[in-house]
């Protein structure tokens, strides 16, 4: 220490210490979203990538994201242990900070960080991975073997508590440019019973408001009427019912999974091609387990149906004039209305060349003449519907 008298007064100046090196901050992603589906002979993986870190921080600070699955019982096992005892199933690239240390906090605006950079999904995007049930997948599942024809065929085994067991499980986790694992996402779990046979042909037919999908039951084999009165014997087989998707977008439509053999959707849309297709479902230790598809089934939506009749028609006779008047219709579609007439006994004709849109009309005639009229509603589409009631009038 230095002592310096500067005027009446004392400077003490001291040496400063470095302290130890602050260690280096880790981004660590936030988990991934992973979520499973088992339809047929294949899994559905649905995969929704972290653009944040689990500080808050943008962008997440991971290159891949790499998926495990590992079958039977996991609620003893770590993630680490599924990572060490399970199966990498994917690994997805994912767009890439430049700087893991580049990065803009929670309360900061998104467009302050930097790009990513690098090949992969975009941070924040959704992607899809299918792993097919393969035998070796299956290894462990029970099985039994008949010979039919001299040829050995792999039968179904009865739903019992060992098959119901059967889970693979999957969990997703971020990989850094170092190979640090960020966050594990929750598990998800799929059963590896066998799944129900498709439902038959898909209908479709529609009105005006709605469109009635249809489709023939599940065939699970020989009917009841050719098999003796019996007794069941162990664990029942889980009922079935079945989900409608639309084909273009993959969107599940039903809420829950549908007992009947139809479902009717609203979502009417002249011109669009609507396609369907189900998939019987069963559910297995409180999981679903669908079917292969049926369909898909496509029907172009046309508008062939015509406005109903406009209602009370009504004419008054003026000086020179006729006054017609009506009820509105109420089709959303609508485009106007027709007006026919016609002079003593002739046949009506259409003197509104173009629909005129509002439910009243002032005609111009000569005075001392009995004219005839009715009134044709048209939609947008040109469907005209049946004429409306008769008027005679006669002008002034």
């Amino acid at each position: 220490m230095l002592c310096a008298l500067c005027g009446s007064g004392l400077i003490v100046v001291s040496c400063g210490q470095k302290g130890p090196p602050l260690p280096p901050i880790i981004r660590t992603p936030a988990p991934p979203v992973v979520t499973a589906n088992r339809r047929g002979s294949s899994i559905d993986l649905a995969l929704t990538v972290p653009n944040a870190n689990t500080d808050g921080s943008r962008p997440a600070n991971l290159t891949r994201i790499d998926i495990y699955a590992i079958n039977g019982p996991v609620s003893n096992l770590s993630d680490e242990d599924i990572i060490k005892r399970g199966t990498k199933v994917a690994s997805v690239p994912v767009k890439a900070p430049k700087d893991e240390n580049e990065t803009v906090e929670q309360n900061e605006p998104a467009e302050d960080a930097e790009p990513t950079v690098g090949e992969g999904l975009d941070q924040g995007a959704s992607s899809t991975v299918a792993e097919t049930i393969t035998e070796s997948l299956l290894e462990s599942q029970p099985s039994r073997t008949s010979r039919r024809g001299g040829r050995a065929a792999e039968t179904q085994a009865p739903l019992g508590p060992a098959a119901l067991a059967q889970l693979r499980t999957y969990v997703g986790v971020g990989i850094d440019r170092n190979g640090r694992t960020g966050r594990f996402s929750k598990r998800v779990s799929v059963p590896l019973q066998f799944p129900p046979p498709p439902p038959g042909h898909i209908e479709i037919t529609y009105d005006e408001k709605k469109i009635v999908i249809t489709w023939k039951p599940t065939d699970l084999g020989d009917s009841a009427d050719n098999v003796l009165p019996s007794r069941p014997f162990g664990p029942l087989q889980p009922p079935l019912a079945y989900n409608l998707y639309d084909a273009t977008t993959g969107q599940l439509l039903n809420d829950k999974p549908i007992a009947e053999y139809g479902y009717e959707d609203t979502r009417m849309n002249w011109g669009t091609n609507r396609c369907y297709l189900v998939r019987s479902v069963i559910t297995v230790a409180k999981l679903p387990i669908e079917s292969d598809a049926s369909g898909p089934t496509c029907e172009m939506l046309v508008d062939r149906f015509a406005p109903a009749a406009p209602k009370g028609l009504n004419a008054v006779a003026t000086e020179g004039a006729i006054n017609l008047i009506w009820e509105p219709n109420t089709e959303p579609d609508l485009a106007g209305y027709y007006v026919l007439r016609g002079i003593g006994d002739e046949p009506l004709q259409r003197i509104t060349p173009e629909p005129v849109t509002d439910a009243s009309f002032f005609d111009n005639v000569r005075s001392g003449l009995r004219f005839t009229y009715a009134v044709e509603a048209v939609d947008k589409a040109g469907n005209v519907s049946k004429p409306s009631n008769r008027v005679e009038e006669t002008a002034r």
